[in-house]
């Protein structure tokens, strides 16, 4: 019987995840260091530090999983290039998938990020473009997957990394795009951006876990973009925003200054995802906008 140990299980994606493999009927144990969340018949819950190596053993050995899916990592907002905290989570990061396999875990699906390739190529396709990250949290990631794929060698568990693109939605951090864009507006601010000429892939944090799950379940083994395929400007994205907000008159393109490394376009192909596991990001950008603020302004009026 098929039981997913779920890190992370409390986090922007994590939660929503937990969310997908529960709607699949899939038995999951989640991993908080705080209260549980959501509960059902088919998600129990355990408190741990992963950051704790006493933790971490209790945690594999109560647990009992045959599958990994790890996406706990600290967040680290601002200055995610430089942050030492990357360097911290990936030893733990390895410390847990040893602890799981020794135990005798079937499967390990790692989160990793599109942060990994090298962005001057554009459109990033799995087995074509070169690896090459540009900050220490995509180096430090890849660092995981490399270890991870040693491990597989061994032929005793299977192993899937996803690589997720630009995520939104109502809990993200709100220093992100989108949800600063939002709340600027909803709080009738102005909304200060750069010159938005940026082309990105951006995906609704609901299909991100949907695609997390079918992962997660699935047989296949490599490493999968999740990412819409789909080219956008941050122009459009910010406008579509202040559209559905009612708010186009609060948009301040160019009022920051675009980071100087920031490359012209970062898409994701979505093909060998498709293929291996019938996955394809669902939600239009439209109908996402108008969901992420609905929430936000849900939140804001029960606060």
């Amino acid at each position: 019987m098929t039981k997913i140990l779920l890190t992370g299980a409390t986090g922007f994606v994590g939660a929503r995840t937990l969310n997908a493999l529960a709607a699949k009927g899939a038995d999951v144990v989640a991993v908080t260091r705080g209260a549980p969340g959501r509960t059902a018949p088919n998600i129990s819950w355990l408190k741990a530090d992963l950051t704790q190596a006493e933790d971490r053993a209790r945690l594999v050995r109560e647990a009992g999983a045959t599958h990994l899916l790890h996406l706990g990592w600290r967040a680290v907002y601002g200055d995610v290039s430089n942050s030492p905290e990357n360097i911290d989570w990936l030893g733990h990061s390895l410390a847990l998938a040893r602890h799981f396999i020794e135990a005798g875990g079937q499967r390990i699906v790692g989160c990793g990020t599109c942060f990994e390739y090298d962005w001057r190529q554009g459109v990033c396709v799995e087995e074509l473009t070169p690896i090459a990250p540009s900050t220490l949290y995509g180096s430090a990631k890849h660092a995981f997957h490399v270890a991870l794929e040693g491990f597989a060698r061994s032929g005793k568990f299977s192993l899937a990394w996803a690589r997720p693109f630009f995520i939104y939605g109502e809990d993200e951090n709100p220093t992100r795009l989108v949800a600063s864009v939002a709340h600027a507006l909803l709080e009738g601010r102005p909304a200060e951006t750069s010159h938005g000429r940026q082309i990105r892939d951006y995906l609704h944090i609901d299909d991100v876990a949907e695609g997390l799950a079918a992962l997660a379940l699935s047989d296949a083994a490599g490493a999968y973009n999740i990412a819409s395929g789909q080219a956008i400007t941050l122009k459009d994205i910010i406008f579509e925003l202040a559209n559905q907000a009612g708010r186009p008159d609060l948009v301040r393109l160019g009022a920051r200054q675009a980071q100087p490394y920031e490359p012209p376009i970062i898409v994701g192909d979505t093909r060998k995802t498709f293929e291996a596991i019938g996955w394809k990001a669902r939600i239009d950008l439209k109908t996402g906008v108008g969901m992420t603020l609905e929430g936000m302004r849900a939140r804001k009026k029960a606060s």
